[in-house]
């Protein structure tokens, strides 16, 4: 027997990055009585990840669940980088509306439409909230106008065009459906969701059934899988099978925990019916995009298929001098176990051995997304050497022609700065779009350019806009290989030798080029410690310390004064290096260094290059 769950309202909240979803959420959970009025909780209780509190920004989706007038909400707290896009698409096919959130002087950005997008395709019938109303340089009205022409370009239906929309300050804690009413609370978003949101629908008589929609690690439970129940009921100890999206069966279980969402909270539960979003442990294979279910049931449920990645990085096993003398986890079986975890959970990412044992091919949606990953894996004890990234191309089936990701890349500058942007974005392929006012002094411009091109461009938008430029970016589609994009224009200076930097020595390599390591720091030969001022690698003695003679007492003229070195973040050492470099990354430190640590092998290396 098909029922609504009355008592259940689903709903996942979308919105580009840094418009206020994690935000709401926490006022969402304090209005609703999910906390103590006394109770002590972190600003942004929903990200506990360690790097999404540096970053600020949500990397994980996550579930939450409050209740209003007797109807418990699930809420899911999405990313808003696209790419974290594989979490977004799969939260989507386990709730039944959407709680659009839109930046009230921003507008609709690049992720707003790519979610939106993924939002309208499923049917969902968003609730739109125009956030931080209250900001001075707020144009609601004027956001309003955008988000209808995104919905009718998007190609919504007439029912997802009568939209349903309030004005919000989530850090206030105020909704209102007129900015002249009275601000004081978030009582209006609630009975809108309650209202508009349709409740789940459900087989409620029929065996259990539930889609696996995300995966973490418990110390004390093992694999804990969240999905909504899409048929039956689920009971603590009941038997289940599991089976992939293709139908195959493997090794089932017992449901050994049930868990449901409470404010912050996971509460044991003996029992859940249909329609609700719960999480389970006790099935040691199953992962993302299984379906669990009892015995009986016929088939596997279809999942929402991922869109491919776009760029790729090879890990591999740190082989330099310094290997092991910082971190703890450093064979490539390590590696490889870490790595092959990380998939199951992430189904953005796809992990592939190489010809070489030694190193794995990581291919995902960006370089944040695998950014993110490195940065957690040394922060666990690991050493790795990672390649440059590169873009995946693939071939067209029809004409055999050369394919490469285009990404759409949407950029806000003062319009002193619209010149220099434009010109950069030239030498990286980039072919304009839209060029607008966008208020305040801003240029609002919009390109299509190769993935390629844009990798390590981040850092030199910012130099170039003095710090005021926004750039946001979007995967696109495939197109035809735009030819050759021109890389970094200076070589590098190399260590010739291994032990300390000093001072003098680097004092004296000054002139040569800007360093990047600080004197004491350990070198070894092949190690890259400055950018020449030349367009060809050289090879320096760090180590070089001041010829004393009986004429000079030892300690005179050392006291010399260094330029303060370059020091790279794992993102800007990831997109500073070339083909035949690979960023070192340690537990305390991110190194640069040749593939090929000895001199000789280097120019066999490029005499062989050159010859073929």
């Amino acid at each position: 027997m098909t029922v609504q769950a009355k008592d259940i309202r689903n709903i996942a909240i979308i919105a580009h990055v840094d418009h206020g979803k994690t935000t709401l959420v926490d006022e969402l959970l304090k209005q609703s009585g999910s906390y103590r009025s006394n109770q002590q909780v972190a600003e942004r209780a929903m990200d506990s990840n360690d790097l999404e509190r540096e970053r600020g920004i949500t990397i994980l989706a996550k579930c939450t669940a409050v209740t209003w007038d007797g109807i418990k909400i699930n809420i899911v707290d999405t990313p808003g980088h696209a790419d974290f896009g594989g979490e977004v698409e799969r939260i989507l096919s386990m709730v039944d509306g959407v709680l659009l959130l839109v930046d009230a002087a921003e507008g609709p950005m690049p992720q707003t439409k790519f979610v939106t997008a993924k939002a309208l395709a499923r049917g969902l019938k968003p609730i739109v909230v125009v956030n931080k109303a209250d900001k001075p340089d707020a144009r609601p009205h004027w956001v309003h106008d955008q988000i209808f022409d995104l919905f009718v370009a998007l190609e919504a239906s007439d029912e997802q065009l009568d939209f349903p929309m309030l004005f919000a300050s989530a850090k206030q804690g105020w909704s209102v459906a007129d900015l002249d009413d009275e601000r004081k609370d978030l009582h209006s978003l609630f009975d809108l969701i309650v209202a508009h949101v349709k409740p789940p629908v459900a087989e409620v008589d029929a065996p259990f059934a539930m889609l696996a929609t995300t995966l973490e690690a418990d110390n004390f439970l093992g694999r804990i899988l969240t999905g909504r129940i899409f048929s039956g009921t689920a009971k603590l100890n009941m038997p289940v099978k599991v089976m992939r999206r293709d139908g195959t069966a493997i090794n089932g279980g017992r449901l050994t925990k049930l868990l449901s969402f409470n404010g912050l909270k996971r509460e044991p539960v003996e029992e859940a019916a249909a329609g609700d979003i719960v999480a389970i442990a006790g099935l040691s294979d199953a992962t993302v995009a299984d379906t669990i279910c009892a015995p009986e049931f016929p088939a596997a449920l279809e999942s929402q298929p991922i869109d491919p990645p776009t760029l790729a990085m090879t890990f591999s096993v740190n082989d330099s001098p310094l290997a092991g003398k910082e971190g703890d986890k450093v064979t490539s079986r390590m590696i490889r176990d870490r790595l092959l975890r990380e998939a199951e959970g992430n189904v953005a990412i796809r992990i592939t051995e190489t010809a070489d044992k030694d190193a794995f091919e990581v291919a995902g949606r960006g370089e944040l997304q695998l950014g993110v990953l490195i940065e957690t894996m040394r922060r666990e004890g690991f050493e790795l050497s990672i390649s440059r990234p590169r873009v995946l191309f693939r071939n067209d089936p029809d004409t055999g022609q050369r394919m490469e990701p285009i990404e759409e890349v949407q950029v806000d500058v003062d319009e002193e700065y619209s010149g220099v942007v434009v010109e950069k974005m030239g030498l990286r392929k980039a072919e304009m779009s839209d060029l607008r006012p966008s208020g305040g002094g801003k240029t609002r411009v919009t390109f299509l350019a190769p993935a390629r091109g844009l990798i390590g461009y981040h850092g030199e938008f910012l130099t170039d806009t003095r710090g005021t430029g926004i750039m946001n970016r979007v995967f696109h589609s495939y197109a035809p290989y735009k030819g050759s994009i021109q890389g970094r224009r200076n070589g590098v200076l190399i260590s010739n030798g291994t032990g300390k930097a000093v001072p003098y020595a680097l004092w004296n390599l000054e002139e040569r080029g800007e360093m990047f390591i600080d004197p004491g720091k350990p070198v070894y030969e092949g190690m890259v410690i400055g950018e020449h001022s030349r367009g060809n690698d050289l090879e320096v003695n760090p180590m070089k310390a001041k010829q004393l003679t009986n004429m000079r007492a030892s300690g005179k003229d050392e006291a010399v004064r260094l330029t303060t070195p370059r020091v790279m973040s794992l993102e800007q050492a990831l997109a500073y290096i070339a083909d035949d470099e690979l960023v070192e990354v340690t537990p305390k430190s991110i190194r640069l260094r040749k593939r090929l640590l000895d001199p000789h092998a280097r120019k066999r290396e490029s005499r062989l290059k050159d010859a073929g």
